[in-house]
């Protein structure tokens, strides 16, 4: 699948993409409207901004507790619900005289819910789109995410002016209620990825299961700790340049729609995993120029040409499902996305007290450095002849590297140019393993 017309051609691809603008849209205006209302309420920057992000660091508690539950509920039913669920507490916080102390325990509750709808929505578009296509119909994803979200501000900052703040929340509400009557009517009834009830006992041992492998293992910190860094330090362009920061931000959503088009759509699929490293260089180094303080210009180069480098997010996830057995990969998406928001908060955290203890330049080019370290030590284990090996059972592989894959004939290919799956004595292929025995367990 190498084009736009052939992705959104592929049955239930249309409506799942619609769903998840609806979401997106929904989020980003309650998101300002919750944060206007609160500090209305509190006149506390900290309090607005909680309000506003405090769901993304809450996602954490939900990849301890609910992912499992991802591969084991229906994706058309928990989509559905999961939409209905966020429409019900965007609305509870449109209540008039609603304590902030009850809008923050909403918030509590909703963040964990929102780490599951990840695993479930991308754990669908895989199915929807299988392997060879999940890559494209994710930086589609990621492209509309990124233009809704300047949409989605406008569009609230307008409606908080129209509206008032309570009037954008129902707003919000009214969106996610379409989100989950498109789910509904659009999206084909499929059954659970994996068999059994989801617990929180289930969920920690997948946890570890994925974790336990290292080729996962440095995938998964690749995807987490440089992006996590580097979004630390566009925390900082406000108080690098006050009266600049709007067009630092909306250099770095130009630099991602760049660079998701180009590695979405045009880089042949054989160079992918190859550009994993050189992209997360390349998020990282031209940060190291704020040491210098650079003019406004130059800066913004800098920050178009670094946030090309979030699109290696894509080959990342592309290389996390061909280490991972289909029935987690739902599990396996949902841990990546919490954990690099969780990431990505802590990243801002550790920005401002460096910036606050040196000065914001300082710290921009502090962090940049510190992700082209990681960077670099987590290289040998990314290079596309590396210990990228076939997901087994007990989440090892069994040794197979693109190494040995660019060495086979011709006739052991199928007629799409892929490799069939060469099935070990005594092991069973992904789509037939099981998960291993585990422990009856009850609870969500």
């Amino acid at each position: 699948m190498r084009t736009y017309r052939q992705l959104f051609r592929t049955p239930e691809f249309t409506p799942f993409f619609l769903t998840s603008a609806l979401q997106v849209g929904a989020q980003t205006m309650s998101g300002l409207a919750l944060g206007h209302r609160v500090y209305a309420a509190t006149g506390s920057p900290l309090l607005s901004a909680l309000a506003m992000f405090g769901p993304a660091l809450a996602q954490v508690i939900g990849a301890a507790t609910l992912l499992s539950a991802a591969d084991r509920i229906p994706p058309r039913t928990a989509l559905t619900g999961l939409a209905l669920l966020l429409g019900l507490g965007t609305a509870v916080q449109a209540l008039p005289g609603l304590p902030v102390w009850a809008a923050f325990a909403v918030l509590l509750a909703l963040g964990p819910v929102s780490s599951l709808g990840g695993g479930v929505r991308y754990g669908l578009l895989h199915e929807i789109l299988a392997r060879e296509g999940y890559l494209l119909g994710r930086s589609v994803l990621n492209m509309s995410a990124g233009l809704l979200q300047i949409c989605g501000f406008a569009a609230g900052g307008v409606l908080v002016t129209v509206l008032s703040a309570r009037g954008t929340l129902l707003a919000g509400a009214g969106l996610y209620a379409a989100a989950a009557a498109v789910a509904r009517c659009g999206l084909g009834r499929r059954p659970p990825r994996a068999a059994g009830r989801p617990s929180v006992a289930d969920t920690w041992r997948n946890n570890a299961r994925l974790w336990s492998a290292g080729p996962r293992r440095t995938v998964y910190l690749a995807l987490w700790v440089p992006n996590g860094l580097i979004v630390g330090c566009e925390s900082l362009y406000v108080p690098y340049a006050p009266r600049h920061a709007g067009p630092l931000f909306a250099c770095g959503a130009l630099g991602m729609l760049t660079g998701d088009i180009l590695i979405g759509r045009y880089v042949p699929r054989r160079w992918r995993p190859r550009l994993c490293v050189p992209l997360c260089l390349l998020l990282a180094v031209p940060y190291l120029l704020f040491a210098l303080r650079p003019a406004l210009p130059l800066a913004l180069a800098a920050v178009l040409l670094a946030t090309i480098g979030y699109a290696a997010n894509l080959p990342l996830q592309e290389r996390l499902l061909s280490l991972t057995p289909d029935e987690l990969s739902g599990h396996a998406l949902g841990l990546h996305s919490s954990g690099m928001l969780t990431l990505q908060g802590v990243g801002a955290a550790l920005a401002g007290a460096v910036a606050e203890r040196t000065s914001p330049t300082t710290a921009m080019a502090a962090m940049a450095a510190a992700s082209v370290v990681v960077t670099v030590a987590l290289a040998p284990g990314l290079r596309p002849g590396g210990p990228e090996r076939r997901p087994t059972q007990d989440g090892d592989g069994d040794g197979t590297s693109d190494s040995d894959s660019d060495s086979d004939s011709e006739g052991d290919r199928d007629r799409d140019g892929t490799k069939p799956c060469r099935k070990m004595p005594g092991k069973l292929a992904p789509a037939q393993r099981e998960l291993p025995p585990s422990r009856p367990s009850t609870g969500a």
